[in-house]
């Protein structure tokens, strides 16, 4: 009796480490020591506008005649539409990394943020006499974020705002899936003719403090699978090829069972 409860008692130590153990695999952000942490959030970030990016560009001014050789290529949304936009319109960065912008002429905009391509239209506008009082708002209609792996909902997210993390970008994609390895999330740039990845782990709060904690547009960000989903696509694929040589093997038995 008392042998059978050791045994009990060692299978249930078992199970709690085991227990333990997965939680480790899977739980985000470990490593807090109170129910109440503090981290300094260091906010800055700045989306900086890219070659290929489209650009929607609204001026406004008390006088609306002289708005118009200024808005035929914008949405007429401004900086604070969140709703869905047509990339049809509004000002593509080209190869040269400028813009052709009415009266302006071509505008050299590549590395510059929101708020200083705004300055400088707003400038322009002034210095130009085109218009004394403009008020110019900048916002990007193409920035979309592709999520791959293994993830619930894969796929490519346009972004209504110029802010997303990494989380924000998984949590679209609708978490990641039980096989997911949370300790290889992937971050793949593109950007000044260079491809960078860059691992993360979300077991870590030193996810926060990554360059690629906010995401930029075009980033890909791929989930790896972890051993058991590999192993488990191993065994299928053998499972799926003894089920052939079988076949094939039952084929060739009939056949010289007819033709012998």
């Amino acid at each position: 009796m008392k042998k059978c409860k050791y045994l009990f008692l060692g299978w249930l130590l078992t199970c709690l480490l085991l227990s333990c153990g997965s939680v480790k695999d899977i739980a985000y952000l470990q490593g807090g020591d109170s129910l109440f942490d503090k981290m300094a959030v260091t906010d800055t970030f700045e989306m900086k506008i890219q070659k290929n990016d489209i650009l929607d560009i609204v001026v406004s001014c008390a006088d609306p005649v002289l708005l118009t050789p200024f808005n035929i290529n914008s949405t007429g949304y401004g900086a604070g539409y969140s709703g869905s936009t047509n990339i049809n319109r509004g000002y593509l960065v080209e190869a040269d990394g400028t813009i052709n912008f009415p009266l302006l002429g071509k505008v050299r905009v590549v590395g510059l943020s929101r708020g200083k391509l705004r300055d400088f239209i707003q400038d322009g506008l002034k210095q130009g006499g085109y218009i004394k009082d403009p008020v110019v708002t900048v916002r990007f209609l193409n920035f979309r974020v592709m999520v791959l792996g293994e993830v619930n909902r894969p796929g490519t997210f346009n972004i209504a705002s110029e802010r997303v993390t990494l989380f924000e970008a998984l949590s679209l994609a609708g978490d990641l899936t039980i096989h997911g390895r949370r300790n290889r999330v992937a971050v793949i740039r593109e950007r000044d003719g260079q491809r960078t990845i860059l691992y993360h782990d979300l077991r870590s709060r030193e996810v926060f403090r990554s360059p690629d904690y906010y995401l930029q547009q075009n980033d890909m960000v791929y989930v790896e699978p972890n051993r058991v989903k590999a192993e488990a696509s191993v065994q299928n694929q053998f499972t799926s090829l003894g089920t052939w040589v079988s076949f094939a093997s039952f084929v060739m038995s009939v056949c010289i069972l007819i033709f012998r």
